[in-house]
This record gives C-alpha cells, structure tokens and sequence, in this order.
C-alpha cells in the first residue's frame, strides 16, 4: 500500500545550465539575461523563478541560446522536497531585491534634496519631473521581478509617491482624502500582500479594533490579483487603502477614517518612520519597535501568526500612549 499523499502542483521552474567556455561573451550574455528576469541562483548553475508561462519561455529561450553555443541546459518544474525550503528560495528573492529599491530610493532623496534647493524654478520642476519619470519607469522593472514583496518597495513608493505630490500637487477636492463611511467596511475580507510586515500588522490590527471588528484577513501574491466580491485591499499595488504621498497605509486608513482615539498619534509615528524610514517624526521608541517587529517576522513565518502577536504589541503600545495623552 502506497503512503504517498496527493501530488503536489510544482512551486518552481528550474534552469540547470553548462556553458562553454567559449564563445566568452556568451556566459555574460546569459548572465545579463537571467538578472533581467530576476532569476535567483541556488547553486553555481542552477537558477529557479515562480511558474509562469513568461518565466517558461525566459528559461527555454536560454536553453536554447545555451544549446546553440555547444553547451547545455535543461528547464524543468520542481518541488522542493529536502534542503532548502521553498520559505527560505522566497527569502533568497526578497533579498535579491533589497539593494535595487535602496538604490532607486537613495536617487529619489537626492532628487527631493535638488527639488528643494531649486526653490521650485519652472525649469528645474521639469527636470526634476523627467528624472522622476525615469526612476518611476525603473521601479517597475523592479517591482516587476519583486515576486515576493521585498521589504524596501514599500518604503521606495513612499518617497516616490511623496515627491510626486510635490512635483505635480494633487487636487484638494480629490475622492483619497474624504472621509468613508463605517456602514459600507463592515464584515469585510482584508486581502494584503503575504509576508506582512510593520505597516500591514498595524493596518490589520487596525481595522479590526476601530474599523471592522468582524475583519478577516487573506494574504496573496503581490502582483495580479483581482479582488473577490466583499474583498478590500490594503497596502498592496491598486488597493482601497495604501500609501498615498508620504502617509503609509496606517496613516492612510486613519485619516480616512477620521480615527482620533487618544494613542493613535504617536502610534502612527512610530509606524511611519519604520515603514517609510525617513525619520519624519524621530520617536525615541521607533528603534525599539523597529528590532520587537523584527524578532516577531523571524520566529514567526505564518502571516495569521504575525497578526496575533502584533495586535498585542500595539494594544500595548497604545495603552501606553493613551496613558501619556501624547
């Protein structure tokens, strides 16, 4: 009698590769490409991406651009049974992508910096717009290898969307900054990007103790998901409530909300420095919160888990500061 259980759906396709030595150009040349696609090495010729029909045909025309130079390769679907987890691949991706945002950041708050000592001159607004459209056109291309929501694209879209306000000023009268009615966000399913961190386990904390106490929480793969009926996305790519200038989607949901609970204030601070890392509010906590966030995301890989533990930190935190009346 067989112990095995159903077959499993194969969580990873896999380029296995040996290239001449020469033509020499051709391992550069197949390097650059893999980069591209954001393909993440595990072994010295072994790459791996999420399925997809565009990541199959990335990997067959190697194959084939490999097999045409004399060497070769081969491009199967996997699932990953002992060794590494699948856990530890989508970890391996995030951090893959960590240097590209802080790249992308590291040019968006030199090019406020610029923005402000023009002293806002016609022409050097233009010109700050067309660099700014540049690094826009770049972070797509990273957000489009991003598979699995690398922390430092929340904090990028932030300084981006903040500086775009800037450049090109929002209407006052626009439908993000009016108030919502409580009676349309109840009994609701909060979809949010897996692998949440600061900004969605206090937005998940706070939905369900101000906004929806009847909230449940559901976790998807960052890029294309289209929401289901009674369905409102939070923190993630064309959601009801994510970051919109330099707030972040705490911030967001709070004012949205007209929320004004004693607390709330400096909670909110200590979110938005975390989350956006750009020391708006320099609360002598933040750091404090900052590595408790961090020990909780590394014992605990479970997005429900996440949830628990943070609701209780931040019932903490604010029974803290509601004492204070800060």
């Amino acid at each position: 009698m067989s112990l095995a259980g159903p077959p499993q759906s194969p969580r990873w396709l896999l380029l296995i590769h040996q290239i001449p030595p020469v033509p020499a150009y051709l391992r550069v040349k197949v390097g650059r490409r893999l980069a591209r696609m954001g393909a993440i090495a595990l072994k010295n010729s072994v790459y791996v991406l999420p399925p997809s029909d565009e990541a199959l045909e990335d990997f067959q025309w190697v194959r084939r651009e490999v097999g045409s130079s004399g060497g070769e390769a081969t491009v199967l679907s996997a699932q990953l049974v002992d060794g590494i987890s699948d856990a530890e691949v989508e970890a391996l991706f995030r951090a893959a992508r960590e240097p590209d945002y802080a790249s992308v950041a590291e040019e968006v708050r030199a090019l406020d910096q610029r923005f402000v000592a023009a002293d806002d001159t016609l022409g050097a607004s233009r010109q700050v717009e067309s660099e700014l459209s540049r690094l826009e056109r770049r972070l797509e291309e990273i957000v489009a290898i991003d598979y699995f929501g690398a922390q430092g694209r929340e904090t990028v879209q932030g300084l981006m969307a903040r500086l775009r306000s800037r450049v090109t000023p929002k209407n006052d009268d626009a439908p993000s900054a009016s108030r919502v009615a409580f009676l349309d966000f109840q009994n609701r399913v909060w979809v949010t990007r897996r692998g949440v961190h600061v900004d969605r386990i206090a937005s998940a904390w706070l939905i369900r103790r101000f906004i929806d106490p009847m909230a449940s929480f559901k976790f998807v793969q960052a890029k294309g998901y289209q929401p289901e009926a009674k369905e409102l996305r939070f923190d993630m790519f064309d959601a009801e409530f994510s970051h919109e200038g330099d707030l972040c989607t705490f911030e967001v949901l709070s004012a949205r909300f007209g929320l004004t609970e004693p607390g709330l204030i400096a909670l909110a601070e200590l979110i938005h420095d975390i989350d956006i890392k750009d020391g708006k509010f320099a609360r002598p906590e933040t750091a404090g919160l900052a590595a408790q966030i961090s020990g909780l995301t590394a014992l605990h890989p479970d997005d429900e888990t996440r949830l628990i533990r943070g609701a209780e930190i931040c019932e903490e935190l604010l029974a803290h500061f509601s004492r204070k009346r800060d």
